[in-house]
């Protein structure tokens, strides 16, 4: 069985400093906010060359509190992808504000500049570009526009901790960076859990407000917040992978290579890494107009493989009712028909890649 994701590999591999560092936050019995969550936002600012970083309860939540920190509310537009998870565009209508969906690059499945102009009007006040499967989203029109309109940029770099555009990390650019640290991301829990990344003073102060239920000083309430606090356990385990992410994020990037110079099938269009920019591989996505052909064919053998996202969000039930005149987004719709994502994580061996890229050979 080759799974999509081996979290079981990885626990072994850093079993005896993980297993140390929760040891230690049960002694010390201190589970919230504690000295573990100061520490991983310190090394998560410094690793981001930035002044702030704020965790909070999960990657949803730190896109909510980086909307909300930056004003957004109702009556606002946001402009995003139509192409990612649901929580991009689920946090901007939860504040009552408008996602307007712009469509994909056909290959790095990122938003495409080219096409946000269009779609900003009065009521626009902010752009989520997500860095969809670890590659970077092309940021220096996304800037222009932004600088250009006067509207706030809030990174969604979920499956992207550690990748780089033109040399500069993401999520260093907007006003905040958002990261999830779900078990399966590139750099991952043993749970839920999120951070914020931020130049901006009032910005972290406002989000380190939000997550503690809108209090500075406790029993004294300034906003009406959330329960949104990072894990003082999951923050004594991400510090432990901290350390690795780079080797990691190399590991997979390898990976990668191996599977693009063995894939040699027909109609099969492997993902790409554009000129200047590191893909850190969250995700390893193809597309195929016979894409359930190589599924079935990959199930045969026993190994896995997922459609990361089989509708697009301007084509979900709750958007088309929310927003029955959205514009039909042609890239986003066939990307959704056609991508199918192959088993991807650090300690992967050169043999399972060789499988896997031999069954679609032969599909």
């Amino acid at each position: 069985m080759i799974p999509m994701v081996d979290l079981k590999r990885q626990y072994l591999l850093l079993k005896k400093e993980i297993d140390a560092a929760v040891s230690d936050v049960l002694a010390q019995t201190q589970f919230i906010l504690g000295p573990n969550v100061k520490a991983l936002e310190k090394e998560v600012a410094d690793y981001h060359n930035l002044s702030h970083a704020v965790g909070v309860a999960n990657g949803t939540d730190a896109l909510l509190l980086a909307l909300r920190a930056c004003d957004i509310g109702p009556g606002d537009e946001v402009i995003t992808t139509p192409f990612t998870f649901i929580a991009t565009a689920e946090v901007v209508a939860t504040l009552g504000a408008k996602p307007v969906f712009v469509d994909i690059r056909p290959d790095t499945f990122n938003i495409d500049p080219a096409k946000i102009a269009a779609a900003v009007g009065p009521k626009t006040k902010a752009i989520i570009p997500v860095h969809l499967f670890g590659h970077p989203a092309d940021m220096a029109p996304i800037m222009d526009i932004a600088r250009k309109h006067h509207l706030k940029v809030i990174e969604d770099c979920a499956q992207a901790f550690g990748a780089k555009y033109q040399g500069q990390t993401v999520g260093t650019f907007g006003d905040a960076g958002c990261f999830s640290f779900f078990p399966s991301k590139n750099l991952g829990c043993y749970g839920d859990g999120g951070m914020v990344v931020t130049a901006a003073d009032d910005i972290a102060e406002k989000i380190s407000m939000l997550r503690n239920h809108g209090s500075r000083e406790r029993y004294y309430h300034a906003e009406i917040g959330y329960n949104s606090r990072l894990d003082e356990m999951q923050a004594a385990i991400l510090r432990v992978k901290l350390k690795n992410i780079d080797t990691m994020n190399e590991a997979r990037r390898h990976n990668a290579a191996l599977y693009c110079s063995s894939i040699r099938r027909e109609g099969v269009i492997l993902p790409v890494e554009t000129a200047g920019n590191t893909h850190v591989y969250h995700q390893f996505t193809l597309r195929a107009k016979n894409r359930q052909a190589i599924a079935r064919a990959l199930s045969e053998k026993d190994i896995a493989s997922a459609i990361y996202y089989p509708v697009a969000l301007h084509q979900q039930e709750i958007f088309v009712r929310m927003y029955p005149a959205s514009t039909p987004l042609p890239v986003s719709e066939t990307c959704s028909s056609e991508v199918l994502s192959l088993p991807m994580f650090p300690e992967m061996q050169p043999d399972e890649v060789r499988l896997i890229a031999d069954v679609i050979n032969h599909v």
